[in-house]
């Protein structure tokens, strides 16, 4: 089936977006950095989000990355100098991507994230946003912000711990380890293993199955089951986002960006 482009000239064009039939998909394209997101990938994806929420004839949402070596590997580095060293840009940066991603993850209609490669970082977080999560056996996942003395936002831990439970999370996110896709399907991380050569069949043919479903019941199933996943309401969330931008004011934050271009083992020191 032909797709038709969408949003070409208004969003980034390190972002595909397009209409398959009853089918939306969002390309992460920016393959010669492991479709690394950028602030502009960021925009864009809402953009692409409210898109096709309005579109009455898309019943469900495919998120993938271009190229056969990454899902999304991340933020880009390359941009933290300029949009995430101050106060202020840490800020905007974190509400433009936190924004972003919950709109993933109330987006009303079912969403897929079909991952090869590397799922690492930012890439996690899209990819628990999204309900189903189905990986090529070439599938790489980790939590690499300890290695950046980085924070790491709450409703991205949240997402994290629903679909790994507690231990699991504090296993992966302390040793900010890479795993296989057979660990992440066994951690509950990802629902589907497939071979590589597999998974553009096995996407399509199981969106094939909910686009034949009742538009209305998957709606309001989807929302009954964020309704029940909700962080408890006794969190301080403004307390937890004011320590994600101390991490960010942070000489080890400093350190792990310099470690992190020159290539080399970032030496922390806890301040």
């Amino acid at each position: 089936m032909n797709a038709d482009r969408l949003l070409q000239g208004e969003i980034t064009d390190h972002l595909i977006v397009r209409r398959s039939g009853q089918t939306g998909e969002i390309i992460f394209n920016d393959p010669a950095h492991h479709n690394a997101m950028t602030q502009d990938m960021w925009r864009g994806l809402s953009r692409a989000l409210a898109a096709f929420e309005a579109d009455d004839s898309i019943r469900s949402l495919v998120l993938s990355g271009a190229g056969e070596r990454a899902f999304i590997s991340g933020a880009n580095i390359s941009q933290f100098d300029q949009l995430r060293s101050r106060d202020a840009d840490v800020q905007a940066y974190e509400e433009i991507t936190e924004s972003a991603q919950m709109a993933l993850y109330h987006f009303p209609k079912p969403t897929l994230a079909k991952i090869n490669g590397y799922c690492l970082g930012g890439g996690m977080g899209v990819a628990l946003c999204c309900d189903v999560r189905i990986s090529a056996d070439s599938g790489v996942f980790g939590i690499p912000a300890g290695r950046l003395g980085l924070g790491y936002r709450l409703s991205a831990m949240n997402s994290l711990v629903r679909a790994v439970g507690s231990a699991t999370a504090l296993d992966l996110f302390l040793s900010a380890r890479r795993f296989d896709a057979d660990e992440a399907h066994a951690a509950g991380l990802v629902q589907h293993v497939v071979p590589a050569a597999q998974l553009d069949d096995f996407v399509g043919k199981y969106v094939e199955q909910i686009n034949a479903n009742a538009p209305m019941t998957l709606r309001l199933g989807k929302e009954m089951i964020r309704a029940l996943d909700r962080v408890p309401a006794d969190i301080d969330q403004a307390a937890m986002a004011l320590r994600v931008r101390e991490c960010y004011q942070s000489d080890d934050y400093k350190e792990g960006k310099a470690a992190f271009k020159e290539k080399r083992k970032p030496i922390f020191q806890g301040r």
